[in-house]
């Protein structure tokens, strides 16, 4: 799926796809319910993006049963790999070193993120 070009998901669509990651296939009725804890959405509004997402690929519906079960197309490292080289590719001209020189000298990592940073690095440099 990594040719393929993936629809970005919006705010609210990524909202639910974490839902759907994080509880599995689900109907809109709880997913409306687990949005609510965060703030109050209506169960139309989320019908409707969910359809939306539908229409666009992200999710798969299955409707043999009386409420609709919806559940995500690819999985959230395939979604976040996705997403971050389309941003690495417009944000950065394709440059990860641009991107991470970015992250490292805008944000304070802690020493034992640095160390992930460096054992990765050597690792990535072992292969």
């Amino acid at each position: 799926m990594a040719d393929n070009i993936l629809p970005k998901p919006t705010d609210a669509e990524l909202e639910i796809l974490q839902l759907l990651w994080e509880y599995g296939p689900n109907s809109v009725r709880f997913i409306n319910e687990k949005l609510n804890d965060k703030r109050e959405t209506g169960y139309t509004t989320t019908l409707k993006v969910l359809q939306i997402m539908h229409e666009k690929g992200l999710v798969r519906r299955n409707t043999d049963a009386r409420s609709h079960i919806y559940e995500t197309v690819l999985t959230k490292a395939e979604t976040q790999q996705s997403l971050l080289d389309n941003f690495v590719d417009h944000v950065f001209s394709g440059s990860a070193m641009n991107l991470v020189m970015q992250a490292l000298g805008n944000n304070k990592a802690s020493k034992a993120e640095l160390d992930e940073i460096k054992a990765l690095i050597e690792k990535m440099e072992g292969r």
